[in-house]
């Protein structure tokens, strides 16, 4: 599996528009700040990309959409809350193997430090 070549890049433009707006916000204020600072910063990534469900042949409309994904590798959860518990990461870790994306960051930006309500995922091939 190869190397992480966007979290670093991402890591940044998060803190820089968390160094604008502090912690507290809605999501979706974070959401619309980093999606400008990435176009600025001219990373590749789409927003709200939808997420097929594939059950028993069939293909359901969950509504199930990502916040991002970055370069086609990197999945981002953006959230605003007192405290990221488990099924956050938990949920993730499932759009990645639902995706096939190696990669995922989880940035919760209501936190003091953006650098504490960071965490990486990765996804191990099967062996």
């Amino acid at each position: 599996m190869g190397t992480d070549r966007w979290s670093a890049a991402v890591i940044g433009a998060a803190t820089e528009v968390h160094k604008a707006f502090g912690p507290a916000l809605l999501e979706s204020v974070y959401q619309f700040a980093l999606e400008e600072e990435l176009r600025a910063r001219g990373i590749p990534f789409e927003r709200g990309k939808p997420v097929p469900i594939r059950y028993r042949g069939l293909v359901l409309d969950a509504g199930l959409r990502l916040d991002f994904v970055i370069g086609g590798e990197l999945i981002v959860g953006v959230k605003s809350v007192a405290r990221v518990i488990d099924v956050h990461e938990a949920q993730l870790f499932t759009c990645m193997k639902l995706t096939g994306c190696p990669f995922g960051l989880l940035i919760n930006f209501n936190v003091p430090v953006l650098r504490r309500g960071i965490r990486r995922l990765v996804l191990h091939a099967p062996r």
